[in-house]
């Protein structure tokens, strides 16, 4: 009787923990600098068997007071949130399921047919976009990134597009919330990439799809595919995986090309003829727009987490088709190595004293901060 008085027992405590259906987790920053933007991903695969779905369910996350936070389920199956954590800071959290949320979205992006096929991205501190095929035939190729001023925690792609094609407030105008005021024309822009072999960019055209992977509320990410690119002779296939998360002043972006054999490639932002700056590391390169009528102390960079080849300088011309007019154009360029089957991983983004950067060493304290906390992502402890 009493053996199976303790079977009895045994089966009721498992049910009574397994009727909890839930993990908990321990977060840590092993950086001495606050990161309270960065998001934690765990995979999928390490949540489904110890935290069940029914046909109702999401998974939630609750902090340490049990309230439950903002979390997404990206594309490629993770789980991610913001922990918020300060310098050397740990916390708990735990995963389990309830009913579907709504969270107040920190990304979005989407494909602006309505506007020449521009596809643009956005987040609570920056905004972007890349032009698409519609925009060949007016103003020629241009397969650069694009960045919109912005210095507001709204998300305004919608808005400014809107007001814009309506003629009612235009966003090369600054009405409170940022404006468009940089120019790329034939280049790489904001920190797009070509390959550069023989000392030399091989650009390609604009994109010819897209695919939204996920939009909010914590990530947005999209992939363009692009016609094949020749390089020296030889016929490639290129493609870009763009992501943002909410909070962060950089787009992380996975360029692929299809190559046999190892290739240099390299990451540009546009040099302008006079009155900039430039700080290169191994890690990272940042530079400072020159000023103009409408902007002044806009700072673009590049990080490669694996780090940089070489810094280039290189200069060019081109004869627009379009237009008819010789164009000359200049990259502070970051080199490294593309390798068969290994994307190349990096990121470009910017800041703006009127959105959170007084000084150009504001900016390179983040970037700083933001390159080393890529070499030391957040530690995720599992409880059993």
């Amino acid at each position: 009787m009493k053996k199976i008085i303790g079977i009895l027992f045994a089966s009721l405590f498992l049910f009574a923990c397994s009727s909890k259906n839930e993990m908990s987790i321990a977060v840590e920053n092993p950086s001495d600098f606050d990161r309270i933007a960065d998001l934690v991903e765990i995979p999928m695969d390490s949540i489904k068997d110890k935290v069940l779905l029914t046909d109702s369910a999401v998974y939630v996350v609750k902090n340490e007071a049990g309230e439950i936070i903002p979390s997404q389920i990206t594309y490629d199956r993770k789980l991610i949130f913001q922990p918020e954590l300060k310098a050397k800071e740990s916390k708990s959290f735990v995963i389990t399921t309830d009913t579907a949320r709504t969270y107040e979205s920190k990304t979005y992006g989407r494909f602006i047919t309505e506007r020449k096929d521009d596809f643009a991205w956005e987040n609570d501190r920056v905004a972007f976009r890349i032009y698409g095929p519609a925009l060949v035939e007016t103003d020629g190729q241009s397969n650069g990134i694009d960045i919109l001023y912005k210095r507001t925690n709204n998300l305004i792609i919608d808005k400014w597009y809107k007001d814009d094609l309506a003629g009612t407030a235009s966003y090369h105008e600054d009405h409170g919330e940022g404006l468009d005021n940089y120019n790329v024309g034939r280049s790489l822009g904001a920190g797009a990439m070509a390959p550069y072999v023989n000392d030399k960019l091989w650009m390609n055209e604009n994109f010819v799809s897209e695919d939204l992977l996920d939009n909010g509320p914590l990530r947005t990410t999209f992939k363009l595919t692009y016609n094949d690119v020749n390089v020296d002779g030889k016929t490639i296939a290129e493609n870009r995986t763009i992501s943002l998360d909410g909070g962060s002043q950089l787009s992380k972006v996975i360029q692929a090309y299809t190559i046999k054999e190892a290739m240099p490639v390299a990451a540009g932002i546009v040099k302008r003829e006079k009155n900039d700056s430039i700080i290169s590391t191994d890690k990272y390169i940042i530079y400072s727009e020159p000023k103009s009528e409408k902007a002044d102390n806009v700072y673009l960079a590049l990080i490669f987490p694996n780090g940089i080849d070489k810094t280039v300088i290189d200069k060019y011309d081109v004869n627009n088709a379009k237009t008819k007019n010789k164009e000359s154009y200049s990259h502070v360029l970051a080199v490294t190595t593309h390798q068969p089957n290994i994307p190349v991983t990096y990121y470009t983004g910017y800041g703006w004293s009127k959105f959170g950067f007084p000084t150009i060493a504001d900016f390179e304290k983040y970037i700083k901060e933001f390159s080393e906390g890529l070499a030391n992502p957040l530690i995720v402890k599992y409880n059993k």
